[in-house]
């Protein structure tokens, strides 16, 4: 039986680090469009106690998404034969663009990518996943159905976002979001390793516009363009309700337990809501404490980069570059990741 291990990893960290103090000089409204009567210097503070975010990544100036894709991609391919991948899967949500607002989405961030690669191989296939923040894990996990399937033997998948281009300088919200590109190559194997199942699930029934690109907070900005707009309340409710669920039957599915789990990678989306999720979890097996070091944390410096934040997670835990965080053979760890749509996906390797 084929099995599908992650073989190697890149990320693409921007340089460009944006602290909380630069939103000082902000005006900021509700999601009525009122002013919010507090100072920006309160509404920071309150901001980084709940979300645990002092900083995040900006693209630097002249790089668009598919650049920093390709850049991760570069250094998951370094020891390998670019002509032997047999698909490349890009993960995104917002296309690319080197100015604000702009989402290119033609030809795919995936061609783009191939092209910028330098590939020949005609039959490197190279398609896009719009999926919400769980795009990357999506594309691993339709990766895992090729090479289960014995379609292929190699692929590329990239999670890659830049949402900076989409933020609203009105929006208490816009804090939270940070650019990044995550890789990781997957590859066919006949050991009892890597993949070992996964679950996903799609909400679209009153939950498929609770993230979304809608105007600004701002009444008075009244044009056209358009921002990320979320609804964070309702999201929290949301992901707290489903995602354990959901990582409690991709643990049943491989049959395991939460015992058996030595790391939880989750989806960098605010620090309050993955504790509340992992504590949730816990819960579920009836387990009142969670282990200190179980989940490893990057969003206080990174912020969340949608689609990117888990590969990015994931190379940093390889590379022992996270402290108090390693994961040695025959660990078992569970990837879980929920996003716009609203989707969740969890997937036990």
């Amino acid at each position: 039986m084929r099995s599908t291990i992650i073989s190697s990893t890149g990320c693409y960290l921007s340089p460009e680090r944006v602290k909380n103090t630069a939103f000082l000089n902000h005006v900021f409204y509700d999601g009525k469009g009122a002013e919010i009567e507090v100072s920006s210097s309160e509404i920071i503070a309150k901001f980084r106690e709940i979300t645990g975010i002092h900083e995040r990544r900006y693209r630097p100036e002249g790089l668009c998404t598919s650049d920093i894709a390709c850049l991760s991609a570069r250094q998951a391919l370094e020891d390998l034969d670019i002509e032997s991948l047999d698909y490349i899967i890009v993960a995104h949500n917002l296309g690319d663009g080197y100015r604000e607002s702009i989402c290119d989405t033609v030809p795919t961030l995936a061609a783009r990518v191939k092209h910028k690669l330098k590939i020949r191989n005609p039959y490197t296939v190279a398609f896009d996943i719009p999926f919400g923040c769980a795009g990357w894990l999506q594309g691993v996990i339709t990766a895992d159905y090729f090479i289960k399937s014995g379609d292929a033997k190699k692929i590329l998948v990239i999670g890659a976002e830049t949402p900076s281009r989409f933020l609203d300088p009105h929006d208490r919200d816009s804090m939270i979001y940070s650019d990044g590109a995550g890789a990781a190559v997957l590859e066919a194997t006949d050991r009892q390793a890597g993949i070992l199942s996964h679950v996903t699930r799609s909400d679209t029934f009153r939950e498929a516009f609770l993230l979304r690109l809608d105007r600004s907070c701002n009444p008075l900005l009244n044009g056209e363009r358009r921002f990320i707009r979320m609804e964070g309340h309702e999201i929290y409710k949301y992901a707290l309700k489903t995602v354990p669920e959901t990582v409690k039957r991709s643990l049943e599915k491989a049959e395991l337990t939460l015992k058996d789990v030595s790391k939880i990678l989750i989806h960098q989306a605010n620090e309050k809501m993955d504790r509340a999720i992992v504590k949730r979890l816990f819960k579920l097996y009836q387990e009142p404490k969670v282990p200190e070091h179980i989940m490893p944390m990057t969003v206080s410096w990174l912020g969340n980069s949608w689609v990117a934040t888990l590969p990015t997670l994931f190379h940093l835990l390889k590379r022992g570059e996270l402290e108090n965080h390693r994961l040695r053979s025959g660990d078992i760890a569970v990837f879980v990741s929920v996003g716009a749509g609203m989707n969740v996906n969890a997937m036990v390797y």
